[in-house]
């Protein structure tokens, strides 16, 4: 009991309770809100790229998006924006590295993270802003 305690006062304020394993997404809820403030609004005047190499899964179970970069080069620099209101900034998006992406990491310009409650609020569009241009992601439903 004692220990469970410990570990869940260690992760007051982050996103997920197991540290993530790309050492750019270990940041609190409060970094994630004030940088996602800084990249918004939605970049609706953006020019079109198309459909990336890149697939995403949500999972409603885990409330977690999983982002994979399918192409052969690594991404530098790189938005995901989900439903055109969440964002996420990623300094570097690696060829062929999954992307564990809870949805307290995504938030809007009011400072609200994706919610957990999906009953009305589901995953629409998943986007990436690249080189400054957007781009569709193919998305699924995880297994």
């Amino acid at each position: 009991m004692i220990i469970s305690v410990m570990a869940l006062a260690g992760c007051a304020g982050r996103p997920s309770i197991l540290p993530n394993t790309d050492k750019n997404l270990r940041k609190t809820s409060a970094q994630f809100a004030a940088d996602a403030a800084k990249r918004q609004p939605y970049k609706s005047d953006a020019p079109r790229g198309g459909t990336i190499a890149a697939r995403a899964q949500v999972g409603y179970m885990l409330d977690r998006l999983e982002v994979v970069n399918l192409s052969d080069t690594d991404w530098s620099n790189v938005e995901i924006w989900v439903n055109k209101k969440y964002v996420l900034f990623l300094p570097i998006m690696e060829k062929g590295k999954l992307k564990a992406l809870p949805f307290q990491m995504l938030f809007d310009d009011g400072g609200n993270s994706f919610p957990t409650d999906n009953n009305k609020i589901r995953v629409e569009t998943v986007e990436i802003l690249k080189d400054g241009k957007l781009y569709d992601v193919t998305t699924k439903l995880a297994d």
